[in-house]
């Protein structure tokens, strides 16, 4: 099994204790709410939302993913770092095993964050992936789920 590692860094102009609020701690009701024409529902389908929790979210019809599942692998709110696993999905389904998301949320001068994320890809037996469409696709997509919440909350301040 092989293993690709990438690293990518998100600007938002978001606070990072309400950045890892909306993004770790409540996925299930904010994302739907702030992206519908993406995320149509995010339910925990086992556990408590610790670790070890499973999470099901299922995309708007017409995406490229039907549904994915995480596993929550450790929740810091003190140091704000949260880490899953895409551990079911259609997605590569053939190639990867499961796919590990580390992020750390720190702040800026500016008073908003950076998400630090490192994405660990474990390859099945002799399976290929292109890791310059990982980077490029995937990180293109982390970022305009950011850039959503930060319009979100310039928006809503007070939410």
């Amino acid at each position: 099994m092989g293993v690709i590692t990438l690293e990518n860094e998100f600007a938002v102009a978001v606070a990072p204790a309400k950045l890892f609020k909306a993004y770790c701690l409540e996925t299930d009701t904010l994302l739907p709410k702030i992206l519908p024409e993406h995320i149509k529902s995010s339910d925990i389908v086992e556990g408590n939302g610790g670790p070890g929790t499973i999470r099901k979210i299922t995309f708007a019809e017409g995406k490229d993913l039907s549904y994915a599942k995480q596993k929550i692998e450790a929740i810091d709110e003190e140091n704000l770092t949260y880490s899953f696993s895409l551990i079911e999905g259609s997605v590569w389904k053939d190639a990867v095993e499961k796919v590990t998301y580390e992020h750390k949320f720190v702040p800026t001068p500016e008073g908003g964050s950076i998400c630090k994320r490192t994405s660990t890809y474990y390859i099945k037996g002799d399976a290929e992936i292109n890791k310059d469409q990982i980077k490029d696709v995937y990180g293109k997509k982390t970022a305009g789920l950011f850039k959503a919440v930060e319009a979100y909350f310039l928006a809503n301040p007070d939410a």
